[in-house]
């Protein structure tokens, strides 16, 4: 592609003053001194200018990111206060209903820092606040990339390393959460530990590994910290960076509009336009963190009290982002089988490995199920509108409608509790949600995509309705309508023709049948499926119809001023 600057951009001219004095001589000598030895001019030259999109969906990308360094520097306070073990010590800080207690020193140096360290429970908050806000914007990225269709060729891999941060940052909530050893968090080790013991042959092998013997033993603070200060970050830094390196490399997606194509970017230029603005935003990010965490309590750990196995918190709720998979355990049904001497937990394995596994695996490899059901191995810039690939959007609906089922279901005791309802309802009431309203979920959100194309192609031939009503001289009554906007148009153009899949035959002119000709056939009737009801685009002639139609409206109504819906210049760029 190439790099197109939007007309409004700032542009540079030979009458802008020039810095003097030591501080610009300073860095000319600085610069000079790097460009010698490195020969920075010559790439910062040409990736300097490069353009990138200004639209607000952008922003989600820069939202992690900024989260993501907010949770590094604010992490790095932490550790020169945690203590990661798990020895037992009397605690004798300032929180006095816990004084004289048997704690951990990881809950005693989690509670030192909460109430003994100067700012220490405001780093806390800030830094629990920023890893939600990090999982929150990496999900709405997501979506957004999902429902515009941003993940298709050449992104595909990109798609892939989002889900693969997706899945590291999970993994850092979850082992950042445990950290302070509270009832709470123990809480949620406990399930996890009987969910990585409910894997038949290697389970046990496994809980002794990460324990280093019974549950919950004292080897796991020391390791889960390790894991969630350097295992993990490190990861999400090499994601992180491999993942902006591609975007910068391939350039971003852009919204369909005037003068947009698949050959080009409009939009501002990376220096001084968009990085003055990612700058900012930074500072933006942090602020409303820091708001946040001064005015809004999260995760109070001193209310919980340190872990003890043979207790559990009532009402325990875990973060947002793990609550599909409490939802998931607690709807299963009771169902254990004995194959050969091992016991399988079917009421464990099912809703927390196998579940979750296949969720996430069919997620990373989207991008390429859509390619092989559509056979469109296209390149794409240009983003769809959501309404555009309707079957798409219904099965992303559908997913979502599943989610929260699954994530409303995590909290049924809240539920039965504030409605005065039986525990056992609710569970059975979430068990027929889970199968009854995402199939509807899918049918209504596509048949609300196709009512929206109709509309789109009913404005772009005829027209917006203005309700001003017209009496003929014949008597007959019209209505005219009003031109659309030619940046609107440029938008309504911009659905693509798109044809399934031609059925294979059976056999060719020899009576030799056709190779792979189930799959084939199966790939030829999931395309027919994909496509069905899809409303075809404007064509040329149509078009220029509705262009004479409107001719004619003027003529009749000329005294009202009317322009025509679709002008000369529409027309010629649709040509």
């Amino acid at each position: 592609m190439s790099n197109t600057s939007a007309a409004m951009n700032t542009s540079t001219n030979g009458n802008q003053p020039k810095l003097s004095g030591p501080l610009a001589k300073a860095s000319a000598a600085t610069y000079e001194y790097l460009d010698d030895r490195t020969g920075l001019s010559a790439g910062l030259r040409r990736n300097l200018r490069k353009v990138f999109p200004d639209h607000w969906s952008f922003m989600l990308g820069e939202i992690a990111l900024w989260s993501f360094v907010v949770v590094l520097l604010t992490g790095v306070f932490l550790t020169f206060f945690y203590v990661p073990s798990a020895t037992e010590v009397v605690y004798n800080g300032s929180y006095v209903p816990l004084k004289g207690v048997m704690i951990s020193e990881a809950y005693a140096s989690t509670l030192n820092i909460s109430f003994d360290v100067r700012g220490g429970l405001l780093i806390r908050q800030i830094h629990h606040w920023a890893a939600l806000l990090f999982v929150v914007a990496i999900v709405v990225h997501l979506l957004r990339v999902f429902f515009t269709g941003a993940f298709r060729r050449p992104r595909e891999l990109n798609w892939v390393i989002g889900v693969g941060i997706l899945t590291l940052a999970l993994l850092a909530g979850f082992t950042g959460y445990s950290l302070p050893d509270d009832l709470l968090s123990g809480t949620g080790l406990r399930i996890a530990g009987g969910i990585l013991q409910s894997i038949p042959v290697v389970g046990t092998w496994g809980v002794f590994l990460l324990f280093d013997g019974e549950f919950p033993g004292t080897a796991w603070i020391p390791r889960f910290f390790v894991a969630h200060v350097l295992l993990v970050p490190g990861l999400l830094l090499a994601l992180i960076t491999a993942h902006l390196l591609l975007v910068f490399y391939q350039k971003h997606t852009q919204y369909p509009g005037p003068k947009r194509t698949n050959e080009n970017v409009v939009g501002y230029p990376l220096m001084p336009v968009y990085m003055a603005k990612a700058g900012g935003f930074f500072f933006i990010v942090f602020g409303i963190t820091t708001l946040m965490s001064a005015l809004v309590t999260i995760n109070p750990i001193w209310l919980y009290g340190p872990y003890m196995p043979d207790q559990v918190t009532s009402g325990a709720q875990p973060d947002w982002y793990i609550g599909w998979l409490e939802g998931a355990l607690r709807m299963m049904p009771p169902i254990e089988w004995t194959i050969f001497g091992y016991t399988i937990s079917w009421n464990i394995l099912v809703p927390s490995v196998i579940m979750p596994g296949i969720v996430m695996t069919l997620l990373a490899l989207y991008p390429f199920i859509e390619a092989w059901v559509t056979g469109d191995k296209r390149e794409h810039n240009i983003l769809q509108r959501p309404r555009n690939a309707p079957t798409r959007t219904g099965l992303g609906v559908m997913a979502l409608t599943f989610y929260v089922i699954l994530w409303a279901n995590g909290g049924n005791d809240i539920i039965a509790l504030a409605f005065n309802w039986s525990i056992n309802s609710v569970t059975t009431l979430m068990r027929v949600l889970l199968f009854v309203l995402p199939p509807i979920a899918f049918v209504i959100t596509k048949r609300i995509c196709l009512g929206l194309q109709r509309r789109d192609r009913d404005k772009l031939l005829h027209g917006i309705e203005t309700g001003r009503i017209l009496r003929l001289p014949s008597g007959e009554f019209v209505e005219v309508h009003a031109p659309v906007d030619p940046d609107e148009v440029a938008v309504l153009l911009s659905k693509e023709e798109v044809l399934p899949l031609p059925m294979p035959p059976k056999r060719d002119a020899n009576g030799v049948r056709t190779p792979g000709y189930a799959i084939k056939a199966l790939r030829a009737r999931m395309s027919n499926w994909w496509y069905r009801d899809d409303v075809p685009v404007v064509t040329l002639n149509e078009l220029e119809s509705g262009h004479h139609h409107a001719q004619e409206q003027v003529e009749i109504a000329g005294t009202y001023g009317v322009e025509p819906t679709v002008s000369e210049e529409v027309t010629a760029g649709h040509r």
